[in-house]
């Protein structure tokens, strides 16, 4: 399927999130607690899931032949290290706490006092993190946007589209509003990475593709365990690493 324009592809799964979300939120508000928490227990599930298939790109023959047999985990691991530093001297996750703070309260227009607004701003945070990281990283955001802005289809970006749409019903049924919210990751960052295609005009190394996919499954790890409650990731801290992994790859793949 042709795109007419470079990131039309983006705007259709834009359009399905917010779709999906406000679907989500409508039923959201007319179940019982009882049942949401049985609902984020199958996110969390889920999540985990989809994090496991990410983080199996690890296994990619092209990231072996790029950087060499047995270091493909030692690339995800300095990423992970490095980003995990970085994100932590920038106080990433704190930043972006402030920042859904001050969204949630202009959405809001005023916020909630008291222990209830705190719920609620953790509620709105855990969404707009937790829908962002899985509708932003993965294959199909970033070969699909690329193969957008190269004017190669938009294929991947609609099937992309329609597991959003299903996903964001799920989330926005228990997180709410934070989820709506994170149909501007997605403009942003699948917009970017198409800018990216129509700039560059060639496709990211595959190797790179794996290298940054493992990175990005073990940060969904990371959000499955607080959707589940067994550990409070910082998964903000964690963000830079995405960035780190493709540039590890180059520098060893240089090396080698």
């Amino acid at each position: 399927m042709d795109g007419a324009f470079p990131g039309l592809g983006t705007v259709i799964n834009v359009v399905a999130v917010l779709l999906g979300a406000t679907l989500g939120m409508v039923a959201g508000n007319r179940l019982p607690d009882r049942v949401r928490s049985v609902v984020t227990d199958c996110l969390g599930l889920v999540t985990l899931l989809v994090a496991v298939l990410s983080a199996l790109d690890v296994t990619s023959p092209a990231l072996a032949a790029a950087v060499g047999e047995g270091v493909p985990v030692l690339v995800v691991l300095g990423s992970l290290l490095v980003g995990g530093i970085v994100g932590s001297l920038l106080r990433i996750e704190q930043r972006l706490e402030s920042l859904a703070g001050v969204v949630q309260r202009w959405v809001h227009r005023r916020s909630v006092p008291g222990e209830r607004g705190h719920a609620e701003r953790e509620r709105f945070i855990e969404g707009w993190l937790t829908a962002s990281l899985l509708f932003c990283v993965g294959p199909l955001t970033i070969l699909g946007s690329l193969s957008d802005g190269l004017g190669r289809g938009i294929d991947q970006l609609v099937l992309k589209s329609a597991l959003d749409f299903f996903a964001s019903i799920a989330f926005a049924s228990t997180f709410g509003i934070g989820v709506l919210v994170s149909a501007a990751s997605v403009a942003v960052v699948q917009g970017s990475l198409t800018l990216v295609g129509v700039t560059l005009g060639a496709i990211v190394p595959e190797a790179h593709i794996a290298a940054l996919t493992a990175v990005g499954g073990l940060l969904l790890v990371g959000i499955s365990f607080r959707l589940l409650n067994i550990r409070q990731v910082p998964v903000g801290d964690l963000l830079p690493a995405l960035l780190v992994a493709p540039v590890l790859v180059s520098v060893v793949a240089a090396l080698s």
